[in-house]
């Protein structure tokens, strides 16, 4: 999503970047290492729009296809856990004022979860059960070398909401992690089939107690920040969501797990009122904030609509299921689309606030001052706005999109989705390197 910009060798404490400009905590990385990550979820947001396109007819047919188990792969690991890593290295020395254990562990960690993210769902697509394997191998070691990498940050205390849902989110990684590596394991051996919804249940852990968490922590403290917003003291919302989220994932991903349906309904309703907290709490921040609306706030506005209709399709699916299974089955498919176009529109809108804010420091350690207009450099003069806006509407449509083709058995809106997915990746990593780019041309670094 961004260019690759250089930087001079980091500082001798392993985790944190040696020339950064003034401004810039101590304890957060280079820019390069977010910057990898994020623009790593561009391309797989790319591959997964082809994905959908070549899975549309069976897509259509059965939900659960080889062809449509790949394409939600490199929507979920390529793009938004690829997204969601590298803001978790780039805020949690932020938040916690503690550098990364080591560079060189995000480093490994960025490689082997981009060789997994890809290798997984080609071989599931090509049926390569070694590529499958060596994939759901390589994501384990990625996910222990992040789990070491992030243990010195996180060891902090007295840090509030957005520390514990880190802390919950690296175990929800490692958890989700492990239960693909026996997924991938044996894909002949039907070992998901043998108890209840196992594979189901897997994606109720990695949606909402690794990549939803994660997103719920960082949130809680980007919105006051780039919302302007000035909360009440006593504000609770956040910090229950924070604790019911990843305990009504796990409740309800074992009821699916064991077929116990007492304890999957308990879990769901656990996870309501967590997720129903923390639309709370964008509710408080978006009431108190002395920022106008601006197109940030309209992606974080719409990424919680589409954890509503998420909810909606998701009761609906339930309850036709028993007596209507192949529809069902579609609106429990098109309702885990919507809950990842929460994460997606939600990655999207604020990549288009963070990235500028980190390669404006990428830019000052370069000795760029000024912008294009000659006065000094500002966020807004490092991406395209009208850009922006256009990618908002890529987006959004590309969600929809998707949820009427699974829910609706459409091959034509699911390939609609596919490609409109494809335009978004290429847009935000087109906007939001081009300017930065120019910026370093000729002349511009005195």
């Amino acid at each position: 999503m961004v260019p690759a910009l250089t930087e001079r060798p980091p500082a001798r404490d392993g985790g944190s970047w040696g020339s950064r400009p003034p401004g810039v905590p101590a304890a957060v990385p280079p820019p390069s290492v977010p910057l990898a990550f994020l623009a790593a979820a561009s391309a797989g947001l790319v591959a997964c729009g082809v994905a959908w396109i070549w899975a549309r007819s069976a897509a259509a047919a059965n939900p659960g296809a080889d062809q449509v188990v790949a394409a939600v792969h490199f929507g979920v690991l390529a793009t938004l856990s690829m997204g969601l890593l590298g803001a978790t290295h780039q805020f949690t020395p932020v938040i916690t004022g503690r550098p990364l254990r080591s560079l060189g562990l995000a480093w490994a960690t960025f490689v082997t979860w981009l060789a997994a993210s890809w290798m997984l769902p080609t071989g599931i697509a090509t049926e390569q059960l070694g590529v499958t394997a060596a994939s759901g191998a390589l994501a384990g070691v990625a996910i222990v070398l992040l789990a070491v990498n992030l243990s010195a940050p996180l060891s902090a205390r007295g840090k509030g909401a957005p520390v514990i849902a880190l802390r919950f989110a690296v175990a929800g990684a490692m958890l989700t992690t492990f239960l693909g590596m026996a997924f991938v394991g044996d894909r002949q051996g039907n070992w998901f089939a043998l108890s209840g919804h196992v594979d189901l249940a897997m994606g109720v852990i990695g949606m909402f107690g690794w990549l939803g968490i994660t997103y719920v922590g960082v949130a809680e403290k980007l919105w006051p920040m780039f919302m302007l917003a000035h909360l009440p003291v006593r504000r609770h919302s956040g910090s229950v969501a924070v604790w019911t989220i990843p305990i009504g994932a796990v409740a309800l991903a074992g009821g699916l797990g064991w077929s116990i349906l007492g304890l999957a309904w308990v879990g769901a309703g656990i996870l309501a009122a967590g997720l129903g907290a923390h639309l709370m709490s964008l509710w408080t921040h978006v009431r108190h904030r002395r920022r106008k609306a601006d197109l940030h706030l309209v992606f974080v506005i719409s990424s919680a609509a589409w954890l509503v209709v998420g909810a909606g399709l998701a009761l609906a699916g339930t309850l036709v299921l028993a007596h209507h299974h192949d529809q069902g089955v579609a609106l429990v498919a098109a309702a885990m689309a919507a809950f990842g176009g929460w994460l997606l529109e939600a990655l999207v809108g604020h990549v288009h606030k963070v990235v500028p804010f980190i390669v404006w420091s990428a830019l000052r350690a370069r000795g760029v001052a000024t912008g294009p207009s000659g006065k000094s450099l500002m966020f807004a003069d490092l991406y395209d706005h009208r850009w922006a806006a256009a990618t908002y509407a890529t987006t959004t449509a590309g969600v929809a999109a998707l949820c009427v083709g699974l829910g609706a058995s459409l091959a034509a809106a699911t390939a609609a989705a596919g490609l409109l997915l494809i335009v978004t990746g290429i847009m935000v990593a087109a906007n939001l390197s081009l300017h930065p780019v120019r910026l370093l041309g000729p002349g511009r670094l005195s």
